[in-house]
């Protein structure tokens, strides 16, 4: 594979500040796997197909190692409950969302499985994506889904053959680690927060062999050698080739890998990578191995570039179709993973993000820009749809409405001709507009668009056929 700099620009517009520095090495110089031996090119595709699994893994040390619930950590089986939106000095995880409350936990299901009480969500939109330790989305109870009355499932894990009690519907992972990351629909006013609070203290979760009793969770044990200060992907990075495979093999012990994965296997035998074993570093060539981690990730991060790489560009907008499960598109798997952890299905939502409006400049609160969806072509959504707005780090910014996100739910005002025109500005637009005003600051800043639960009865979100509108600079 041969990057030239002039095939970089349209990559650009749709990596994040975080894989740009990674971009940027990667076109030092060509990339070319074929020219550095058969052994570097099949350890490379192996780091590229644990990267997700390893990236699980320390995700879920760093959430679950505290005693007790607090913000957005808890213990392992203990919910966690996000009781409200993140304000503009929120700095612990970037692109953060003011639409959705987080109901998330982290299982281990390796002893026995465990029982998931959904109460009557009273109509109310929510999802509940289940991932299994590769990421891929095995099950999503929800609206979409299941609708919104109350709902009991056993999430279980490979290993497990029981009898399903009655009233229960049965969710098997292929994994042993199930990370639940579910998502309750509010608007952020004081009322509203009540009603998704009372939502959330009616879940249950806990162990089978403990339903039908009281159930409290244990406390958690703390790992001082544990980095909680370090983002987790700059940890995952920066393993040694040794320290990542011997991880890898180790975890896939109870996340047995797919019996698609079979072809790709055999191939990483030859570095000493077999499922169900300890990894051998006697084959890991030391003249290699300490390039193979950066230029492995490059590889992923370069993705992004490639004619099949799986995104949809238009008027400055970028965003995939493919996520939340990958059969055995491993690159695209673990590029999700790296700028995106934690992907829905795109039938339950996509991210169409916009960091520039043209190749040669920013975003900026300098300028005035407008983005005008026409009448009858608003976002074909049975969900919700938002536009949300971060500083150039991917961070909420601090506005006098404090107003971090626009949607229908601003109640935004119409043009005579039916159409909306959103406002994206530094310096409100008048009194008669402010309900159409997303405010941006002065300096530079990125926009993405939530689209929750694309229309089954119009699929042209998921189809490519219904065209973002372009951002335009109106002064």
């Amino acid at each position: 594979m041969r990057i030239t700099r002039r095939d970089a620009l349209g990559a650009m517009l749709l990596l994040t500040t975080t894989g740009m520095a990674s971009i940027a090495r990667a076109l030092d110089g060509p990339m070319d796997l074929k020219g550095i031996g058969e052994d570097f090119a099949i350890a490379s595709d192996a780091y590229i197909y644990g990267y997700p699994l390893v990236t699980m893994e320390m995700t879920r040390r760093v959430i679950s190692n505290v005693a007790k619930p607090e913000g957005t950590r808890a213990p392992m089986g203990t919910l966690i409950k996000l009781r409200e939106y993140p304000d503009a000095s929120f700095r612990d995880v970037t692109a953060p969302n003011a639409d959705t409350l987080y109901t998330t936990s982290f299982l281990n299901l390796s002893e026995e499985p465990w029982v998931l009480d959904v109460p009557d969500m009273n109509g109310r939109y929510f999802l509940l994506p289940l991932l299994d330790g590769w990421t891929n989305v095995f099950d999503v109870p929800g609206t979409r889904t299941t609708g919104t009355k109350a709902q009991t499932y056993l999430i279980s894990g490979p290993g497990w053959s029981g009898q399903v009690p009655e009233g229960m519907k049965e969710l098997k992972s292929t994994t042993d680690l199930v990370w639940m990351l579910g998502r309750i629909y509010c608007t952020g006013t004081k009322e509203d927060y009540a009603e998704v609070h009372a939502l959330q203290d009616k879940f249950k979760l806990q162990p089978l062999s403990t339903w039908g009793k009281d159930f409290t969770p244990p406390a958690g044990k703390v790992d001082a050698s544990i980095d909680m200060k370090t983002p987790v992907r700059d940890q995952v990075n920066a393993l040694s080739a040794v320290e990542y495979f011997t991880l890898l093999a180790e975890l896939m012990k109870q996340n047995p890998p797919s019996e698609a994965d079979a072809p790709a296997l055999r191939r990483f035998e030859k570095i000493g990578l077999v499922a169900g074993k300890d990894f051998d570093p006697k084959f890991m060539d030391r003249d290699w191995a300490k390039r193979l981690p950066q230029l492995s990730y490059d590889r992923i991060m370069l993705h992004f570039l490639s004619r099949d790489g799986d995104f949809t560009r238009t008027n400055g907008w970028t965003y995939t179709t493919k996520a939340g499960t990958y059969g055995t598109n491993y690159i695209q798997r673990a590029l999700v993973t790296a700028i995106g952890l934690g992907a829905n299905r795109p039938e339950d939502a996509i991210y169409p993000t916009s960091l520039k409006p043209s190749l040669i400049e920013d975003y900026s609160g300098e300028h005035k820009y407008q983005m005008r969806f026409a009448k009858g072509q608003l976002p074909p959504v049975e969900g919700f749809w938002s536009l949300t707005m971060y500083d150039e780090n991917m961070f909420f910014i601090a506005n006098p409405i404090n107003r971090y996100s626009m949607s229908v739910r601003t109640n935004p005002t119409y043009e005579p001709d039916g159409s909306m025109i959103i406002y994206i500005q530094n310096e409100s637009p008048g009194s008669d507009k402010e309900a159409n005003w997303l405010p941006a600051p002065k300096g530079k800043f990125h926009l993405m668009l939530r689209l929750y639960y694309p229309s089954a009865g119009d699929p042209s979100i998921l189809n490519d056929t219904w065209t973002i509108p372009l951002v335009a600079k109106v002064d």
